[in-house]
């Protein structure tokens, strides 16, 4: 029996109208509105469809939204100091630094930069410390886009053997500790993994799988557990195609849930952030 799709649109869907009621609350109650800055540097092909996203969602949801682009030739202190000053506009309520960026441009540094109050990726060391401490306020999109789908299967996690390839900061990491703080019993697999040659043997045992790589097929169908549940995170384009981490063909076959790429976690990105950025808001206003 084929696996019943998670297809993130109709997830985001419920989720924006809960954001919309939400931000037209705080507009009765403050006459303020939410404002998302997306710092930019350079021209950046690859980010334009998502900035585009960014922009439509907020100002579907009544959020405000700035782009602002800084030259590709600016240095490290100028993009800091862009930083420090939005830092410091009370009008700013929310910060992404829109990724990639430039050779010579040290991103971690940036994130880091920014207020964790308008933090808005999810990405500062002491909103990632929160997770880890159990007391999340937010959390990295993507990975909270998984957790979202996780949830819609209604399926308890206590105890469940969850296995996320993958440990990058802004997916794996934060998603291995959302798993524990479920009671998960989490593995992380990563590059060490598949050099060892026992990444299917983790694999085959995961009744949740996450992966989260960015190499198509590096997880085989016939590696699925039956009946797991398969949320594919990865973005690859193999000739015309986008396709995900995981062997769909197969996997969908031997899986109860499964998320199509595309269509399963993308969608849901840009709505977590726009709700990353309501409860910065809504902490600004205690």
């Amino acid at each position: 029996m084929a696996a019943v799709l998670l297809e993130g649109k109709v997830i985001a869907e419920s989720l924006k109208a809960k954001i919309k009621a939400e931000v037209e609350s705080l507009k009765a109650k403050t006459g303020r509105v939410p404002k998302l800055v997306a710092l930019q540097i350079g021209e950046n092909s690859s980010s334009v469809v998502y900035v585009k996203a960014q922009e439509r969602v907020a100002q579907a949801l009544g959020i405000g939204y700035e782009l602002k682009v800084m030259p590709g030739t600016i240095s490290q202190t100028g993009a800091q100091d862009l930083v420090k000053e939005m830092n410091k506009d009370d009008s700013v309520t929310a910060i992404i630094l829109q990724l990639p960026v430039p050779k010579g441009i040290d991103a971690k540094r940036l994130i880091n930069l920014i207020s964790p109050l308008k933090d808005a990726e999810g990405m500062h060391p002491e909103n990632l410390g929160r997770i880890i401490s159990g007391q999340q306020r937010i959390a990295p999109c993507t990975a909270m886009a998984v957790m979202e789908l996780l949830e819609s299967t209604k399926v308890n996690l206590y105890g469940k053997e969850a296995v996320v390839v993958g440990h990058s900061e802004i997916v794996g990491k934060p998603l291995a500790l959302m798993l524990l703080n479920k009671f998960a019993t989490t593995t992380v697999c990563h590059i060490a993994t598949g050099e060892r040659g026992v990444l299917p043997e983790h694999v085959k045992r995961a009744e949740i799988l996450i992966a989260a790589v960015g190499k198509a097929g590096i997880i085989k169908g016939d590696w699925i557990k039956d009946k797991a549940i398969v949320i594919d995170v990865g973005i690859n384009k193999i000739d015309d195609k986008i396709v995900g981490d995981v062997e769909f063909d197969g996997a969908s076959q031997k899986a109860s849930y499964i998320t199509p790429v595309p269509g399963g976690v993308g969608p849901l990105t840009t709505t977590i952030l726009m709700r990353n950025a309501v409860e910065l808001f809504k902490d600004s206003c205690k």
